[in-house]
């Protein structure tokens, strides 16, 4: 699978003017980058007069003068001369698991839905694509989330520039990184794509903190003061610490999802409590149907009941992707054929792919749904009538969405 390069733990407070998690940002950053200083300054003598520019996309231009670049590899950094509106101190994110997961959902859906290809598109032709292809794969599925954020209007790009934006201040330091950032805004989703292919290595290399990078492109892109608008009171931040770990929260996955931060899973906004009373204030559910859906499933939520209720828009996204949160780890299921959502027959009987990403993986998962024998449940009387002791987490995401189905993972040792 093409992936966006994973990044250090990092995140993003939108609630004052984002701050408190700047020196995170800043350590994790350059503990990355020290590991490449000594060659980038090889790099930079040898390599210096002879980097090729690149053609203009309808690019917001500021800050054209050039300086050597010494604390990230230079074919990370592009050149000042690129144009681009550089990035103030007041702007200056992990959930990275969660994010490289929808990234890999959208490639899925350009390799089985996005090229030209027969109707009958199978997995298999998945496994036959070139290094060219996926390239094309992970800049069409970034350019998709990242247009979708911005209303299919407009869309921001962040780089790192070979030049500074900024000077410190008492409440900053510098990190090398931060402040070489550049946005790059664009009114047309195709010069978007060609953009980010054109410089794909900056989200998918060693060392390009890509995940951090596209994080600032999502939230650029959607704008900040339309993210204040997406939350509710119940949520002023798109990530949260958990054992020493970045966390996506809902809004985040659902700005990833369905282009708009909202909080939560449920459909539409929510105006009274269960009892119909008027709550005081309204709480932000999911508004529209995405390309790629989502499922959920956590053994100790559901154990306590407190497993978040996913809405249909989730549920049933308009390609059959779906993005899953599994006891906090994420995974995609999907399927090659389109029908699956639109045609109740094609769900009687059918087959589902399952990816994890994880090395321990070595073949993608091949799982036969059939909706229509309940067996499982007249055989599990055996142990009271919870089902979720005896079967795997994949299998009980799987019936949030088809409740009752019987999942058979065709001789692979059922996981998670």
């Amino acid at each position: 699978m093409t992936d966006l390069k994973d990044s250090p733990k990092t995140t993003r407070n939108l609630h004052t003017s984002l701050p408190s998690y700047i020196e995170l940002l800043q350590e994790d950053v350059k503990r990355h980058q020290d590991r490449h200083t000594e060659k980038t300054k090889a790099d930079e003598e040898s390599d210096d007069t002879s980097r090729p520019t690149t053609s203009n996309h309808h690019i917001t231009a500021q800050n054209n003068q050039l300086t050597v670049p010494y604390s990230i590899p230079q074919t990370l950094a592009v050149s000042p001369s690129l144009g681009g509106q550089p990035l103030s101190p007041e702007l200056a994110v992990g959930g990275a698991r969660a994010i490289q997961m929808v990234v890999q959902a959208h490639v899925i859906k350009y390799l089985l839905f996005g090229r030209q290809l027969n109707s009958d598109c199978k997995v298999q032709s998945m496994k036959e694509v070139g290094e060219k292809e996926q390239r094309r794969a992970l800049a069409t599925g970034l350019t998709d989330i990242l247009w979708t954020a911005g209303e299919e209007q407009t869309a921001t790009v962040s780089l790192v520039t070979s030049d500074r934006c900024f000077t410190p201040h008492l409440d900053y330091k510098l990190d090398s990184f931060t402040e070489r950032l550049q946005l790059f805004t664009f009114y047309k989703k195709e010069d978007v794509r060609a953009f980010i292919y054109d410089h794909i290595q900056n989200f998918k290399e060693e060392g390009s903190h890509g995940v951090i990078l596209f994080l600032y492109s999502l939230i650029f892109s959607r704008s900040i003061d339309r993210i204040r608008e997406d939350f509710d009171f119940t949520t002023s931040h798109l990530l949260h610490l958990s054992l020493g770990n970045f966390v996506c929260r809902p809004a985040l996955l659902n700005l990833l999802l369905t282009g708009r931060a909202s909080p939560h899973v449920f459909n539409g906004t929510l105006h009274n409590d269960e009892q119909g009373k008027p709550l005081a204030h309204p709480l932000h559910g999911v508004l529209t149907r995405s390309d790629v859906g989502y499922l959920l499933w956590n053994r100790e939520e559901a154990g306590h009941a407190k497993l978040p209720q996913v809405g249909s828009m989730l549920k049933t996204p308009k390609l059959p992707i779906w993005v899953c949160n599994i006891n906090s780890t994420y995974s995609v299921l999907f399927s090659p054929n389109r029908s699956l959502l639109s045609d109740w027959r094609m769900e009687h009987l059918f087959h589902l792919s399952f990816y994890n990403g994880q090395p321990t993986q070595s073949h993608i998962a091949r799982l036969t749904i059939d909706t229509h024998s309940h067996h499982w449940e007249a055989e599990d009387n055996d142990i009271q009538g919870d089902p979720e002791k005896k079967f795997p987490s994949v299998e009980m995401t799987i019936r949030t969405k088809w409740e009752g189905a019987v999942i058979d993972w065709n001789g692979t040792v059922p996981f998670f």
